[in-house]
């Protein structure tokens, strides 16, 4: 896959995120608690991503291997929760930009520490000059838009 392809479908990946937090905010108003549109979208969720893996004939799991992993693998459903129900709670009171955009910066400070420190399974990365400038001036936009 060519990096201009790879740029366009993070890209979609990015326009996804604000899409779903907006979406499910109505949800758990409609529902009646957010943890109900927690619930609800986990659900659509498996079974959207069970008609992908059906499409591209995706192979069964390797179960036994399960055993044998970290047990900080089974953390990124965690994740996924806080994010779903942060979000729907969230973006209705801060706006789907400042959500956003703390999100964004969340992202980069965790992602940073993936890097250098290696964790969750990925090779280290060292942090440079450039890596924090860039950091820092997403961290500014957000202070501006956040002020205004």
């Amino acid at each position: 896959m060519s990096l201009f392809v790879s740029i366009v479908l993070s890209l979609l990946a990015g326009f996804a995120v604000p899409l779903q937090a907006g979406t499910n905010a109505k949800l758990g108003v409609l529902l009646g608690h957010p943890l109900w549109a927690t619930a609800v979208s986990l659900v659509v969720s498996c079974i959207a991503v069970m008609v992908v893996m059906l499409i591209f004939k995706v192979p069964r799991p390797n179960i036994a291997a399960l055993q044998a992993g970290p047990w900080w693998i089974w953390c990124g459903g965690i994740a996924g929760v806080l994010y779903i129900t942060a979000a729907l709670i969230l973006v209705p009171r801060l706006g789907a930009l400042n959500f956003i955009m703390a999100v964004i910066i969340g992202q980069l400070t965790i992602s940073i520490m993936i890097d250098y420190f290696g964790l969750v399974g990925l090779p280290k990365q060292p942090l440079n000059l450039q890596k924090i400038i860039g950091v820092s001036v997403v961290l500014a936009g957000f202070l501006i838009a956040v002020r205004s």
